[in-house]
């Protein structure tokens, strides 16, 4: 009984590993945080003072929130913001801003 629960519990930690993994839309959905500044899909508005994120290169993008999240880049939120996600979800965001046109 005890092996069964055992494997039954290794099973369950497996597949939800997986299924948010092949999430389709995990970087669509960490990146709407952002919008709130940089704009919808990271077309930030003109003339608003902040960077545009939609076509950035997934290089630059990772580096700025890495510099961001280390505080060797100075700011007001952005240091904050990137210190509450993890480094596979900070590159699903590049990611997806990368993707975008």
């Amino acid at each position: 009984m005890k092996l069964l629960s055992t494997l039954a519990a290794l099973t369950l930690i497996t597949a939800a590993g997986t299924a948010h993994a092949a999430d389709p839309n995990a970087g669509r959905n960490l990146a709407a945080t952002c919008a709130n500044c940089h704009g919808t899909n990271g077309h930030a508005i003109a003339g608003s003072g902040l960077d545009a994120l939609a076509g950035v290169e997934k290089t630059k993008t990772l580096q700025k929130l890495a510099d961001f999240k280390s505080g060797v880049k100075p700011a007001s939120i952005m240091h904050q913001i990137a210190k509450g996600y993890t480094d596979e979800q900070l590159d699903l965001i590049a990611t997806y801003f990368a993707a975008q046109k």
